[in-house]
């Protein structure tokens, strides 16, 4: 028994090696790059059936997605995306564009057609200058006042400016009273102006001459608005709508024609202004105002009388 206790314990222990290349995790990293191509190749696939407009609209959305999916649009494509949200409504599937881009388009879109109706209300008025000046050319009685009669294209419009002579007024010296010659002008001028849908301006003009007679108080620019509104009544009589007419002002000896000579008989004149829209825009926006600020003024002095 004694032999027994002495004799030495022996531990077998068993080592596993591994079977090499019959292992199996390379087949892991061939799944992982086989499931890659896939994904590569599914996306070229998509990407070769996409129009241009819908790669832009893509292309977008990576970039900037957060800012596509805040700002949203009409979408950048030209119909459905294969990238649905962003916008303002997360349930369409349109690709999404800028909305910056889209106001952007729609303010040059109105700026052309603005454009557009700019150059078409100018051919308009070349028209009607053309036609006023073979009226004047053709009609014997006009003729002779060819000299008198000044027509040209400005910023606000077409402007026919009637001057007078030295030996040809076209009023009564001091009044208002219309010679029948210049009734006659003004008279052909409205029929034809009626043919336009522009609005009319007319002002009345004198020269720097003081006014030396008539009741006290009444000067050049009380004559000048007094001969301006004969004139209105003049173009009306001849065809002209009266409701085509925007404004009637006297300006006095404020604009002459001659600035070199303010007493010239050529500073006395009516101005007829056809309108183009930007100029009548203008004037109805500063009447308004002024009625506005009038309005006010006349509120704060009932205020204060109660």
């Amino acid at each position: 028994m004694a032999d027994d206790s002495q004799r030495p314990i022996v531990i077998k222990r068993i080592k596993k090696v591994s079977g090499g290349a019959h292992g199996g995790a390379w087949k892991i990293a061939y799944a992982d790059f086989v499931t890659a191509m896939m994904a590569f190749f599914l996306l070229m696939w998509l990407l070769g059936g996409t129009s241009k407009a819908k790669q832009e609209g893509i292309s977008e959305y990576f970039k900037t997605p957060l800012k596509v999916a805040l700002a949203g649009g009409e979408g950048s494509g030209d119909s459905s995306s294969i990238i649905k949200g962003g916008g303002t409504d997360l349930t369409r599937s349109v690709g999404q564009v800028k909305r910056g881009d889209v106001e952007s388009t729609r303010a040059i879109n109105l700026d052309a057609s603005r454009a557009k109706k700019e150059q078409e209300e100018s051919q308009r008025l070349k028209e009607i200058k053309d036609k006023l000046e073979k009226a004047v050319a053709n009609n014997p009685k006009m003729k002779q006042f060819k000299n008198q009669l000044k027509i040209d294209i400005t910023s606000e419009g077409l402007r026919i400016q009637i001057v007078d002579d030295k030996n040809r007024p076209m009023f009564d010296s001091g009044g208002a009273v219309m010679k029948s010659y210049t009734r006659d002008i003004l008279r052909e001028i409205g029929k034809t102006l009626n043919e336009l849908p522009n609005r009319i301006s007319l002002s009345g003009h004198t020269d720097a001459v003081a006014y030396a007679g008539g009741d006290a108080g009444y000067s050049n620019w009380e004559l000048s608005a007094d001969r301006a509104n004969a004139s209105r009544r003049e173009l009306v009589a001849g065809g002209l709508e009266d409701g085509k007419v925007l404004r009637v002002v006297g300006l006095g000896s404020a604009i002459p024609f001659d600035k070199n000579d303010p007493n010239s008989p050529i500073n006395r004149r009516i101005s007829i202004i056809v309108m183009n829209k930007k100029a009548e825009e203008a004037i109805t926006k500063e009447s308004r105002q002024i009625e506005a600020s009038t309005a006010k003024e006349v509120a704060e002095k009932l205020d204060a009388k109660h």
